[in-house]
C-alpha cells in the first residue's frame, strides 16, 4: 500500500501555491502525478517513520517500480546488500544541479512506500583533491525481496548489466537512464557507461535496437577499457517520442531540439 492510501484522505483539497511553498523552486504545477507530489509534501513534515524488518517487506514489486530501479541502476545508483545479509536497498544520488530530477525520483518511490517520505536535502562533501561538492541523495528501505536485484546486478562486487535487462528497459526506465547518465552530443546522445564492460555495453546496444529500433554504437570513452553508448542522430526523433512523456522538464535539454515535430 502506498503512503497516499495509508495516510491521506481521497477527498483532500489542495492548492498548488501552497504545495510550491514547500519547494525551493516553482515546479510543483509541472508534476505529472499530483498524488505523488502531495504525498511528498505532506510527509516532508513527518519526523518519524515506522521501521519494518527487511524480511517483512515482501513483494511482489510492481513492474513500474522495478523499471524505475533498473533505469537508475543503469546510471549512477547502486544496490547495497546490507551487512547482516537480510536485505538490499537502492542508493540514489545526483549532483545538486539535478535536484529537480532527484526529488521527482524520490516522489515516485515515496508515493509507493519504498523510501522515507521526508524530502532529501542538498548536502556538501569533499571529493578527491579536497574539492567541495554539493549533492542530493536518498536510499530506499531495505527489502529481502530485492536481494534478487543485487544478485542480478553484481558479480564479485562489480556492477554488471543483468541478462534480464530487456524485461525492464521500458520507455520509463529508458527516460530515467537518460536523466541519470545521458548527455547530449551534437545531434545525438551518449550514455556514460564507463563502468560497464564492452560485452555489457554491446548487450545494451542490441537490446535498444531489438525493443525500439534505435540505432546506436559502442565507442571508446577515451580511457582504457571504458566505453560509452552513442545514440545515432537518425534515431533521436524516435527516442524523443519514447521518453519525453516521462522526462522532468529540467532534463529535456538532453534530448536536443524538443521543439521539433517529432515530439
Amino acid at each position: 500500500m502506498s503512503f497516499w492510501g495509508l495516510y491521506l484522505s481521497p477527498t483532500c483539497n489542495f492548492n498548488i501555491a501552497i504545495l510550491e511553498s514547500f519547494f525551493p523552486f516553482p515546479f510543483a504545477s509541472q508534476w505529472s502525478d499530483i498524488n505523488t507530489l502531495i504525498s511528498v509534501v505532506v510527509f516532508s513534515k513527518n519526523k518519524q517513520v515506522n521501521r519494518v524488518r527487511a524480511n517483512l517487506r515482501i513483494g511482489p514489486h510492481s513492474l513500474d517500480v522495478l523499471c524505475v530501479l533498473y533505469g537508475t541502476l543503469l546510471g549512477d545508483s547502486h544496490a547495497e546488500r546490507r551487512e547482516n545479509g537480510n536485505g538490499t536497498r537502492i542508493c540514489l544520488y545526483q549532483e545538486s544541479v539535478n535536484v529537480e530530477y532527484l526529488i521527482w525520483l524520490h516522489g515516485k518511490l515515496a508515493s509507493q512506500g519504498y523510501c522515507n517520505p521526508i524530502v532529501p536535502k542538498i548536502q556538501t562533501r569533499l571529493s578527491k583533491g579536497s574539492k567541495l561538492r554539493k549533492i542530493i541523495r536518498f536510499h530506499t528501505f531495505t527489502y529481502s525481496s530485492l536481494n534478487f536485484i543485487h544478485e542480478d546486478w553484481y558479480l564479485n562486487g562489480v556492477k554488471v548489466v543483468p541478462h534480464n535487462i530487456e524485461e525492464y528497459l521500458t520507455p520509463l526506465a529508458l527516460a530515467i537512464w537518460i536523466m541519470d547518465d545521458g548527455a547530449r552530443v551534437g545531434s545525438g546522445l551518449k550514455f556514460c557507461t564507463n563502468s560497464f564492460t564492452f560485452e555489457d555495453t554491446t548487450r545494451l546496444v542490441l537490446v535498444l535496437n531489438k525493443l525500439y529500433g534505435l540505432k546506436s554504437s559502442v565507442q571508446s570513452a577515451g580511457h582504457l577499457n571504458q566505453y560509452i553508448i552513442y545514440i545515432w542522430a537518425e534515431s533521436m526523433p524516435k527516442l524523443r517520442q519514447l521518453v519525453k512523456p516521462y522526462m522532468v522538464s529540467s532534463m529535456l535539454y538532453k534530448l536536443g531540439d524538443i521543439s521539433m515535430k517529432d515530439v
